[in-house]
């Protein structure tokens, strides 16, 4: 009962309040009621200096809808006349509201004029804004108004306060959203750092631009809430081989990579409404959807591109990987050993990442099969595949690995030529196609012009 007696004290103060605002004319609470009872509308003739800010008129449309006029501005200088006003005008659907603003000047003699429809309709002009004998007057033609007089200044105070209350209120939750952000900054930034090894970026994650900036926010935003999912398993098996593959698999989960699927749905389209409104280009709102579906997207074509240099790399890594690995099998070290020679001596390259990874694998238990098989399925190469296979084969008969080796040098670096031979006959293909568009049209102007200006 107690809480029922509250509800109606507050709806029947907000009811009285609303009656107090009609009476001292707070223009936001003029309702059509108020306007209703105003006691006369007739045809009025106002002078610019009889108007000033707070003054208010009721009026009635040539069509008989009912509205309500603020006067913001007057400026009366002795060639020009500025005013300004808001006005709403109140229908069966809502009401139409607008802001006007017009300077009537004095060009040789002659005054400006202007009219103004408040039904919005432009066929029936309801006010009339002239110039008589040098001085300007807001006056009807075929509507009718009502001068309800100046605006009360606690009406205008109730107004200024109702505008710092919400600008408190929308500061108050900023200060708590951020809040809410930042408050484990510090944990964050420590599980961040144990994460990425001392915040270091790896190669194949830098070649993003979008990844890179975008990593901290997916990750501690969406990933939770991707974590929760019931298809994550699914999420997990579809993109654990792609990762892999790509090389981003140490510091990119299936979770993370989706997250960051759903996060660049979002961060396309603000991307592309911020250069909009930044280069104030034209460029149609439809393409907004077009954009959420190429954030979906962008992540696995960029995947796609990091798997496949990958694999190109290690393709054209093995020859030299193989030879130092024959030669350190047949100076005596068992195939582990090697293996760790190559991660020592050879240059940085997937190729060495891949045998650091077999190494570990190996050290935490896997058998040297299993450790081979894993490779070949994490870089899905033809050649690696049978490099693992034939290691595996000879591991499981006991052969002599170093000749092998040899054999599997020689058949890789020929491979390694015939990529190579290849890039060549493509670039002088696609050497032809600037060729064509940039230097033949400048040889033909070189040619051909003296050959035309002389004919001419």
């Amino acid at each position: 009962m107690k809480l029922l007696s509250l509800i109606i004290l507050f709806f029947l103060s907000f009811h009285a309040s609303a009656d107090n605002f009609c009476k001292s004319k707070d223009f936001d609470s003029i309702t059509r009621n108020c306007i209703k009872n105003a006691t006369k509308f007739e045809e009025l003739r106002k002078s610019f200096s009889s108007l000033s800010y707070g003054s208010v008129f009721y009026y009635v449309t040539s069509r008989g809808k009912l509205g309500k006029l603020f006067i913001h501005d007057v400026v009366v200088t002795k060639n020009s006349c500025q005013i300004h006003f808001d006005y709403q005008t109140f229908s069966k659907g809502g009401f139409y509201s607008r802001s006007y603003s017009k300077t009537l000047k004095n060009s040789l003699g002659v005054w400006d004029s202007d009219y103004l429809d408040l039904d919005s309709r432009l066929d029936k002009p309801d006010i009339l804004i002239q110039n008589y004998e040098n001085k300007c007057y807001l006056e009807t033609d075929r509507g009718k108004i009502f001068y309800a007089g100046k605006l009360s200044s606690t009406g205008v105070k109730s107004s200024q306060l109702l505008f710092y209350v919400a600008l408190f209120l929308i500061g108050l939750s900023v200060f708590n959203v951020a809040k809410f952000i930042f408050e484990d900054e510090d944990s964050y930034r420590s599980s961040e750092a144990i994460e990425e090894k001392g915040g270091e970026t790896p190669p194949e994650m830098s070649s993003s631009f979008i990844l890179k900036y975008s990593i901290p926010f997916f990750r501690r935003y969406v990933s939770p809430v991707v974590n929760e999912m019931k298809s994550r398993r699914k999420i997990t098996q579809k993109y654990k081989k792609p990762l892999a593959s790509a090389g981003v698999a140490k510091y990119l989960s299936p979770v993370d990579f989706y997250s960051f699927k759903i996060f660049s749905i979002i961060t396309f389209p603000v991307i592309f409404l911020a250069l909009r409104g930044l280069f104030e280009a034209d460029w149609s709102m439809a393409l907004v959807p077009l954009m959420a579906i190429l954030g979906f997207v962008y992540p696995d074509i960029w995947v796609k591109s990091q798997a496949e240099k990958r694999r190109e790399e290690v393709t054209l890594g093995m020859p030299f990987a193989l030879d130092m690995l024959a030669l350190s099998v047949e100076a005596g070290l068992d195939f582990v050993a090697a293996m760790r020679k190559v991660i020592t001596n050879a240059p940085k390259s997937a190729l060495v990442d891949e045998f650091e990874s077999a190494v570990k694998e190996i050290q935490l238990g896997s058998t040297r099969a299993q450790a081979l098989k894993q490779m070949a399925w994490r870089v899905d190469t033809l050649t690696m595949t049978s490099f693992c296979a034939t290691l595996i084969a000879a591991d499981s008969v006991g052969a002599s690995v170093g000749p092998i080796l040899k054999s599997l040098s020689v058949e890789m670096r020929n491979k390694k030529s015939a990529i190579v031979e290849k890039r060549g006959a493509e670039a002088a293909s696609k050497l032809l196609i600037p060729m064509v568009v940039f230097i033949l049209p400048a040889i033909l102007v070189v040619i051909f012009v003296p050959m035309l200006l002389d004919f001419v």
